[in-house]
């Protein structure tokens, strides 16, 4: 199967982008209340993310607000994604120069010990929108809709919610859901699972991604603010990655003699719990979350997160928020560092690291300030990720040499925001 330069990977770019919008989301202000009359803001981000000899990611990002005196608003944000970079293949290092040749024809040589890498660079398109009303003195809802579309990946969704204030609104609970359908065109046809890389199709191929989420928020006391979150989502279509791919090996050498393509099963439920605090001290104010996930897929997950913003100075709004994230991911129970020649097939396999093993230590600082006396608001957030994944036993797949499949990667992100309204 091909890896070359021309070949792209949509799920590599969906995990990305809803990192790069996960940071740039935590750099767009806090709206502004309206006043005697509407309000326009505007809230412009660039990201700017880059992995160790890997992706990069160049994502501006543009917001406009519009509030009303009534409580309504009305928002719409576009997004632009440029991504560039490497990421591993799923194949095994072998202890000798591995040459593959690409569909196009290009040769492809991978260095004795390297991890096989695939080369890929797209551009994404993002629109998304939203509309708040309040229906009463206790209930609000939100409408919104998506749209986004790269080379080989687009989706279109919608999502609503409905929130209702309850015991003098010190109780708020929200229900909401969404749906999306999702199309997949991977570039040069999709291949077969668990095949040589001979293609079945030239079409698209569809996915729906259903969710719902119930929540509620409880106000403890004047200073302490606490939330717990379900949520439910349910993925249903092609959801193969179908530029992964699998090293077999021989069973006495333990070298890759050959390679089969990535194959998962069509659904996947996913469910996570949320529970967030918010404590406003004095001055300052402490943000702590916690999340856990686990899906149909036997995948799960923790995460840890911890944010405290601390105000630089009583008048002019500058502050410091510095911010802590620990993540901890356990395997798909179909992830496998390889095959072994002549064993019979298993139904689902996947070599790709993203479900295997997976730590994740975020430290990072936001800055936000005024420049004189212009209320327009500046922000500026550095994150330093550091990603460690799994030490795989060599014997797992009959492999003799010693390869280090998941090294510690390091990332580093920044976010600069800029807020106006008039």
């Amino acid at each position: 199967m091909q890896l070359d330069s021309s070949t792209q990977s949509s799920s590599i770019r969906q995990k990305l982008s809803r990192t790069a919008l996960a940071l740039a989301l935590l750099e767009v202000p806090a709206t502004a209340h309206a006043d005697s009359g509407p309000t326009t803001q505007f809230d412009i981000t660039t990201l700017f993310y880059g992995e160790q000899s890997r992706t990069d990611i160049f994502e501006p990002m543009v917001r406009v607000s519009r509030l009303f005196p009534d409580g309504q608003s009305l928002y719409a944000q576009f997004g632009l994604d440029v991504v560039t970079g490497a990421s591993p293949s799923g194949a095994l290092p072998s202890g000798e120069i591995q040459t593959t040749t690409g569909s196009s024809g290009r040769i492809l040589t991978i260095p004795a010990g390297a991890i096989p890498m695939m080369n890929f660079q797209d551009q994404r398109f993002g629109f998304d929108g939203d509309w708040h009303k309040s229906l009463s003195r206790f209930f609000t809802s939100d409408i919104g809709g998506h749209f986004s579309r790269e080379r080989d990946y687009q989706s279109l969704g919608i999502n609503g919610k409905m929130s209702v204030d309850l015991f003098r609104r010190l109780t708020t609970l929200t229900f909401g859901g969404g749906y999306n359908h999702d199309s997949v065109f991977p570039t040069g046809g999709t291949p077969a699972g668990l095949s040589d890389g001979t293609i079945i199709s030239n079409q698209g191929n569809p996915k729906q991604v259903k969710n719902f989420m119930i929540g509620i928020s409880q106000v403890l006391s004047r200073k302490w603010l606490f939330g717990f979150d379900f949520s439910r989502t349910f993925e249903n279509g092609y959801l193969t990655e179908p530029y992964k791919v699998i090293s077999i090996v021989d069973p006495v050498t333990g070298i890759p003699v050959s390679q089969l393509t990535d194959k998962r099963p069509d659904a996947r439920d996913r469910t996570s719990l949320l529970f967030s605090s918010a404590y406003h001290l004095s001055r300052d104010v402490v943000y702590l979350y916690y999340r856990h996930y686990w899906d149909t897929w036997k995948l799960q997950s923790d995460t840890f997160d911890f944010k405290y913003r601390h105000e630089l100075g009583s008048e002019n709004g500058t502050y410091l928020e510095p911010h802590i994230r620990y993540y901890h991911q356990t395997p798909a129970e179909f992830f496998t560092v390889g095959l072994v020649e002549g064993d019979p097939l298993p139904e689902f396999a996947t070599a790709d690291t993203r479900l295997g093993l997976l730590k994740t230590m975020t430290l990072g600082t936001t800055l936000g300030f005024h420049i004189f006396d212009n209320p327009s608001l500046w922000t500026i957030r550095a994150e330093y990720i550091r990603q460690i994944g799994d030490s795989y036993p060599v014997n797992a797949v009959g492999i003799q040499q010693t390869f280090d499949l998941s090294p510690p990667l390091n990332t580093f992100a920044v976010v600069v925001g800029y807020s106006f309204n008039f």
